[in-house]
């Protein structure tokens, strides 16, 4: 939806002739539209106490049945050349994405180890309940994490728009697996409490470097997926694996 917000304002002011004035625009409002999807589902889990998976799952099924709705099922393309180095260009040999991507990996570093809206989260991962009673403000932060997170979902929207130079409903869908995959292989605990930034970015390094290396084989692109999909299994095994072990060390003592 972000990057469809940034299409339509680009469309709007000549298409590819655009400048980047409405460019500007259409980033600011891109990124507003992402941040307001997570808003609203933050504000839903916060102060309805509906599971956040299921917000999820429904905000998913809205913005793509609205997305198809607006574009009729189809693509939008026609962007202004330019926008290409957003996708495709480097700055001193270094890719801009990849430069973007660790910029985004900074900012969520110092935000969750080095500000009070970090600590909170960290807290309410453990345990909401005991966050609320110490005078945390729980809904807030709730509110605000997942605001953000709907920011960087934009920025990915609006990255992905420029590497493609055309716009379509799910194009984002395809990367849901490798999130998850991402998330478990950092240390990253899907029932909240535990994670930090630096070993999630090593994990998607790993993960970049074993679909590459699958291209270099020659192997069918959608053979990395599948790869990452056994991936994630072999992950999950092997953390139940040490889960067990360290029980029985613990029983041991």
């Amino acid at each position: 939806m972000a990057g469809l917000t940034l299409a339509f304002v680009l469309n709007q002011y000549g298409g590819v002739d655009a400048g980047i004035g409405p460019f500007v625009l259409g980033t600011l409002l891109a990124l507003g539209v992402g941040a307001a999807c997570g808003a609203v589902m933050g504000a839903v889990i916060a102060y309805i106490g509906a599971h956040p998976i299921l917000v999820s799952l429904a905000m998913m099924i809205f913005l793509r049945g609205l997305g198809e709705f607006l574009t009729k099922g189809g693509d939008i393309s026609g962007f202004p050349a330019w926008m290409a180095v957003l996708g495709h260009g480097t700055v001193w040999g270094i890719p801009v994405p990849l430069i973007l991507f660790l910029g985004c990996a900074v900012l969520w570093h110092v935000l969750l180890n080095h500000t009070r809206p970090g600590f909170s989260v960290r807290m309410i991962g453990s345990n909401i309940r005991a966050a609320a009673y110490s005078g945390l403000h729980t809904k807030r932060t709730l509110v605000l994490i997942y605001t953000l997170s709907g920011a960087m979902c934009a920025v990915a929207g609006i990255l992905m728009l420029s590497r493609f130079n055309s716009v379509r409903v799910g194009h984002g869908e395809a990367l849901l697996l490798v999130t998850v995959l991402a998330c478990f292989l950092g240390g990253v605990d899907p029932f909240g409490g535990f994670g930090r930034v630096v070993p999630v970015v090593i994990a998607l390094v790993v993960l970049q470097v074993l679909s590459s290396g699958l291209n270099l084989m020659g192997a069918n692109q959608h053979l990395s997926t599948a790869v990452w999909g056994l991936f994630l299994v072999g992950v999950m095994i092997l953390r139940w694996g040490a889960g067990r072990v360290s029980e029985r060390k613990r029983k041991g003592r």
